[in-house]
């Protein structure tokens, strides 16, 4: 019953008519009212009938087009009827009906739904008692009441237009993630974990060369806290680029000693950027291990840490794995970032699970999966940003070269972002093939790569070394530490997602070198992109994304289903999430 009622909670009438007695006889409007039939004229394909209007006084003219058999047998002279019709005039200025419909009640607000067989239910079903047993609060419980079975001041002030407003509308929304926050709570399920774990990496962080931020040290209080309680951790650390969230795994691996842990990325350069700095700071009796996809060594048990992309889902994993931490955990779908906490448990006991994030959610969707798991925030950097955001088109071309030849002179390196690889006839801008003649013609060292690149982690290698340019698509959105890059150039930029953008120009001031951000449009004004380069913050950028994009595709990417919300509206309804949770006490 319970599962049953919750399909039907948002279930609501798809059209009202209001069946009260019209005050007075209304031009092209629907009435209603109390008519005797006078008489029936049946001509070819039209029924003419005469009606009488005791209430005021008035005969009046009614016509039906294409009568059916019931029209015939229903109306009946001299008898009264409760008709619902729209009045207008014939040529001569006359009121007169067409297809007056017989009601049987009146003075009520009838509602009409999808098919009959919910308003059955919905009747039988939606009541008081059983909305209480779903431990709903009452005044939402009588909204949806009224909602159903409206009185005629509610649908007046509720429900009179197409859009719901007021009290039904805040209802319809409570009870929409009532259910769904009350859902998530079920599936947080909390396991034992397989270990504790509580090393101490006091040395560790000591013997760093630099200080960890406030960020930094409250998320990792946090951790700790989680790794020494007897449940599993499941807990997502999110900061911008350049937060120093390696640093975090690092040191999450180090509380996990002398147990074993294991770090997955979602490309082989990211992997092998994470390798090197856990060889640049960590112990050098810690033995670190990275998982390459062309290679087929196995996982050695000597070592302490595994560091590999989605290959790790099918290697041989060995024993004492008690720590699973997954960067850019977004770009690995649900059942990818799962499998290896399926694939390591023991019995009902799991590993702890970190995931990381550069790519903020928005606050309102934070609020909403919170109920299913942990987060960490981490929102300062090592490094102070100092980054210059600029929109230009194709007039300020000639400055740009000159900035792009001022930077390398100063040993500073230069991305430019293609939106495609090759021509496209759907894109008003040139693709990276089409233009890197211009820019190896111009410039000595130029570089050019992209997703599809066989050659990607060579060409990223040799830019980093001797490159001046590199021209690419958003594959260098994601994790690619360069230090000398001091510009970047977006062509097309208002082609891409707010996120995108913010996550590309996180590539800038990663050591506090002054940063440059171009992004190139020919489409005229932007208000999208003018607010974007006066945001900062990739927090405060997720909820200006929203704002800009579908919340339903977003959640569709966040919840793995499908799932759109049919009332809630993310951008402004982070009040009723507090409600629903206060009421659920998941807050």
């Amino acid at each position: 019953m319970d599962s049953e009622l919750r399909k039907f909670l948002l279930r609501v009438p798809k059209k009202y008519e209001n069946r009260f007695l019209s005050p007075k006889l209304l031009l092209n409007t629907i009435n209603v009212f109390e008519a005797e039939i006078k008489s029936i004229i049946k001509n070819k394909n039209i029924l003419t009938i005469m009606m009488y209007l005791p209430e005021f006084k008035k005969t009046i003219k009614a016509i039906i087009f294409n009568p059916k058999h019931f029209h015939l047998s229903s109306f009946s002279i001299n008898k009264k009827f409760n008709i619902l019709a729209k009045i207008n005039e014939d040529i001569y200025g006359n009121m007169q009906i067409v297809q007056p419909k017989i009601i049987p009640e009146i003075n009520v607000i009838h509602t009409i739904y999808t098919r009959i067989a919910y308003k059955n239910y919905i009747q039988q079903n939606i009541t008081k008692e059983n909305l209480s047993s779903l431990k709903l609060p009452d005044k939402i419980i009588d909204t949806l009441l009224k909602i159903h079975n409206p009185s005629l001041d509610f649908f007046n002030k509720n429900l009179s237009s197409r859009k719901y407003e007021n009290q039904a509308l805040y209802a319809l929304k409570y009870i929409e993630l009532f259910l769904h926050l009350s859902t998530l709570k079920k599936r947080k399920k909390d396991y034992p974990s397989i270990l504790k774990l509580n090393n101490n990496i006091t040395p560790f962080i000591s013997s760093l060369p630099f200080t960890l931020t406030k960020g930094q040290n409250d998320t990792l209080y946090q951790i700790k806290k989680d790794f020494n309680s007897n449940n599993a951790t499941k807990r997502i650390v999110m900061g911008d680029v350049g937060c120093g969230k390696t640093i975090i795994m690092l040191s999450s691996a180090m509380i996990a000693m002398p147990s074993k842990s294991l770090i997955m990325a979602p490309t082989s350069i990211l992997a092998k950027q994470i390798y090197l700095e856990a060889k640049k700071y960590l112990p050098s009796n810690i033995n670190i291990q990275l998982i390459k996809k062309d290679d087929k060594t196995s996982l050695n048990s000597k070592n302490h840490i595994f560091i590999g992309t989605h290959v790790l889902l099918h290697r041989e994993l060995v024993d004492n794995i008690s720590l699973v931490m997954i960067d850019e955990q977004h770009k690995f779908g649900t059942k990818q970032r799962y499998y290896l906490n399926d694939k390591l448990k023991k019995a009902k006991k799991r590993v702890h699970i970190l995931q990381f994030s550069a790519t903020p959610i928005p606050r309102t969707m934070f609020m909403i999966e919170s109920c299913m798991i942990d987060f960490s925030f981490i929102r300062d950097t090592p490094f102070k940003k100092d980054i210059s955001s600029k929109i230009i088109s194709k007039k300020d071309f000639p400055s740009l070269l000159t900035h792009i030849e001022k930077e390398i002179k100063n040993n500073h390196q230069i991305i430019i972002v293609y939106p495609l690889v090759e021509k496209s006839e759907n894109i008003d801008y040139k693709s990276l093939e089409e233009s890197k003649s211009f820019w190896m013609k111009r410039f000595k060292n130029t570089y050019f790569s992209h997703g599809k690149d066989k050659n990607k982690e060579l060409m990223i290698k040799y830019f980093k070394e001797k490159g001046d340019i590199l021209l690419s698509t958003t594959m260098v959105e994601i994790g690619i530490s360069l230090p000398r890059v001091s510009t970047m150039v977006i062509v097309g930029a208002e082609r891409f997602g707010l996120s995108t953008l913010h996550q590309l120009r996180g590539r800038l001031s990663r050591v506090g070198l002054k940063g440059y951000l171009f992004l190139f449009t020919n489409k005229g004004k932007n208000e999208r992109l003018d607010k974007f380069i006066n945001t900062k913050s990739g927090f405060d950028i997720a909820d200006l994304d929203l704002k800009y994009r579908n919340s339903g595709d977003l959640l569709k990417g966040k919840i793995q289903s499908g799932k759109e919300f049919k009332y809630i509206d993310m951008n402004y309804d982070e009040d009723i999430i507090n409600e629903v949770k206060k009421w659920l006490n998941i807050l």
